[in-house]
């Protein structure tokens, strides 16, 4: 049996229908950029989340930076992050000449550690970036409230989260800002890149609106220095349309996390599975178990036909593009542990229980 790592194909025969006739609309219009479709899904996801206002822009990176930009995050300010996550995260601080502070994962969530939060804040600190690893929150609870004592923003990195909830909120409207990436292998993605912000302050949309849009208030006057990051209005009706289908999706998921959980779950000991936390939700935009050995179990399930794949293999803080940073191994210990250990399992909605039980069988025999 193939299992392949995603599959696109059940998604796409679900949408087909209607969002051809959206994209049709809009060939014949013609309104290719910042159309009235793109501001409707603005409106709409926004009002998903818990928000006031969303800002469409080209792809998940451009989110965060663009909102760290629009925070006035300059060279000699300091921005803390999880070092377990993907580059973009720490990139979009770079962006802006400030230094990203790495710090460890939590063990059971591997989620941004507010201990190491705490250690690592100065009077430099203007920012905390928590990422909701995986499809589950952050503990928002402790990182707001360290927040608040130095009066610093809250920016979410929930690219891996769309639906995800913490206490009862969404992902998106856990902090001050929340940003999210469109890009096709997300819980809600389009085809191709795409992203957006999400806030409830006035004043941050109204600067990244500016930002993503070579920094003008209207055609040719431009009041400050912008870029050019807009969601354009094709991807916008993909995902408008896939949006009436995520928290469906998110339950299908939740579903094969279930049979993973009951496969999975007599290799207790050899096998390190995710844990949820009871006062959050898990969308399951990534399954991730936890492996001794995990390299060559993984080339042996690749041979047995099934698309497994490694996130992360190497921690921030030991990237060549940030050797600068002057951090070594072994000063996060916890995240490095995970890098060698984790890998991620197939996980999409439409996945059969065929194909679950034969990832969990063939791991089975593996381990």
């Amino acid at each position: 049996m193939n299992v392949p790592f995603i599959d696109f194909r059940p998604q796409y025969e679900t949408i087909k229908t209607e969002m051809h006739k959206g994209l049709n609309a809009v060939f014949e219009k013609g309104n290719f950029i910042l159309g009235e479709e793109a501001q409707d899904f603005e409106k709409d996801f926004a009002r998903y989340c818990g928000c006031k206002h969303g800002v469409g822009v080209n792809s998940g990176t451009d989110a965060l930076y663009l909102t760290v930009s629009a925070l006035d995050i300059k060279p000699g300010d300091e921005v803390i992050l999880p070092t377990f996550t993907f580059i973009a995260t720490a990139l979009c601080v770079s962006y802006t000449g400030a230094k990203p502070v790495f710090v460890d994962s939590e063990p059971e969530t591997y989620n941004l550690d507010p201990d190491g939060v705490k250690k690592a804040m100065t009077s430099k600190t203007k920012a905390i970036i928590p990422v909701h690893i995986y499809g589950q929150a952050a503990n928002m609870k402790e990182i707001n409230a360290l927040a608040a004592k130095r009066n610093i923003a809250v920016i979410e990195d929930a690219c891996q989260a769309h639906g995800a909830t913490y206490q009862g909120k969404k992902a998106g409207s856990l902090g001050q800002v929340g940003c999210f990436s469109f890009y096709p292998t997300k819980s809600l993605g389009g085809f191709g890149d795409g992203g957006m912000v999400v806030t409830n302050d006035q004043k941050i949309y109204e600067k990244v609106t500016m930002l993503r849009d070579y920094g003008r208030k209207n055609r040719y006057e431009h009041s400050i220095k912008g870029y050019n990051s807009r969601l354009d209005t094709v991807q916008a009706v993909v995902l408008a349309e896939k949006l009436k289908y995520l928290d469906e999706w998110n339950r299908l998921r939740n579903k094969v996390a279930e049979r993973y959980f009951k496969g999975l779950g007599k290799l207790q000991g050899k096998v390190g599975l995710p844990k949820i936390k009871s006062d959050r939700s898990h969308v399951f935009q990534t399954f991730a178990v936890r492996l001794k050995k995990r390299d060559k179990i993984m080339e042996e399930m690749k041979k047995r036909g099934i698309g497994v794949l490694i996130h992360y293999p190497i921690a921030l803080h030991l990237q060549e593009a940030y050797i600068d940073a002057g951090y070594k191994k072994g000063d996060l210990p916890f995240a490095e542990q995970l890098c060698e250990e984790v890998l991620s399992l197939p996980m999409f909605p439409h996945m059969s229980q065929e194909q679950v039980d034969y990832v969990c069988q063939t791991l089975a025999e593996l381990v």
